[in-house]
């Protein structure tokens, strides 16, 4: 490390110490040409997760347009913020811990549209409507038979 007084790349560490947070390490240091002391501090270098969009745009993921999407699927509905707000952990930890350095959007799409059919039908319904660019009521009443036939097959109920 650079002494920022003198330019001296010797010096020594005198003190170590981890942040609050346990993601930074603050580092004392002492320059061997100047005796004057400066703190560095040290932290993991992170690779942007990028996301494909349909149009073929890249684009770094923003947890926050995503958290506003799953809010207005969810608005008015019984689901915790904690909920939505662990599910956001869980799905930016899996795009960070992922092999590939780009994601297509869909992948996205198609775990928020899982997560919301487990929590809440209605917050699932808005969600796909908005994702999959629904054009009319045909589209809404046809995702609507898909959800209600499974439902029946999960229940054994056989309609006519």
């Amino acid at each position: 490390m650079k002494c920022p007084y003198c330019g001296e790349i010797d010096n020594k560490v005198i003190d170590s110490r981890l942040s609050k947070e346990k993601n930074v390490i603050r580092r004392r240091r002492e320059c061997i040409g100047c005796s004057r002391r400066f703190t560095t501090y040290e932290h993991v270098e992170e690779i942007p997760v990028m996301i494909i969009k349909k149009d073929g745009r890249r684009e770094i993921f923003n947890r926050e347009k995503v958290r506003r999407g799953i809010l207005r699927a969810c608005e008015k509905r019984h689901i915790s913020m904690d909920t939505i707000e662990t599910f956001l952990d869980e799905l930016e930890r899996d795009l960070k811990e992922t092999e590939e350095k780009e994601t297509p959007s869909y992948i996205i799409g198609e775990k928020i549209m899982l997560k919301l059919h487990e929590l809440d039908d209605v917050a699932y319904v808005r969600f796909v409507s908005v994702y999959r660019e629904f054009k009319d009521v045909n589209d809404f009443v046809s995702e609507l038979k898909n959800l209600l036939s499974k439902q029946d097959d999960d229940c054994g109920i056989v309609r006519d």
